[in-house]
């Protein structure tokens, strides 16, 4: 899907400290973690889009252990509430056109492609995905 290159780059861009805290300190975006006896075994982020009615699922990650055992659907319905709540219809996300583990998985919760787009991240890189949306209303 993308290399190991490009997976340091998006970690060094999206995952340090100092832009995580910028982040957490964003009205209108929520991370949310998984934990099952404890133990953190997936998270996600999503955010209220600049499209009146919709909220993005930014990001969703959870452990190879407790994939498709419910945690990644659970993420996914609490990023529904926090949607429903802030009066939106619409979810939307962003998926690597070659995952199609992760495509098959949001298509059995309702999402469908709306678009295709390919977005340069800087650094040489770019971002070849299917936006995916659903109803939440």
């Amino acid at each position: 899907m993308i290399t190991q290159m490009q997976i340091d780059y998006m970690l060094a861009q999206r995952y340090n400290a100092p832009h995580l805290l910028t982040e957490l300190s964003q009205p209108g975006l929520w991370w949310d973690q998984a934990l099952v006896t404890g133990e953190r075994v997936g998270f996600s982020s999503c955010y209220l889009t600049d499209t009146p009615g919709e909220i993005k699922l930014d990001k969703v990650y959870v452990h190879p252990d407790w994939q498709r055992a419910g945690v990644g659907g659970a993420l996914i319905e609490r990023v529904v509430g926090r949607g429903r709540a802030a009066c939106c219809d619409t979810l939307v996300l962003a998926v690597n056109k070659q995952n199609v583990r992760a495509i098959a998985a949001y298509e059995r919760k309702g999402f469908s492609v709306r678009e295709s787009v390919c977005v340069n991240i800087g650094g040489g890189f770019v971002m070849d995905d299917f936006i995916m949306s659903r109803s939440i209303a």
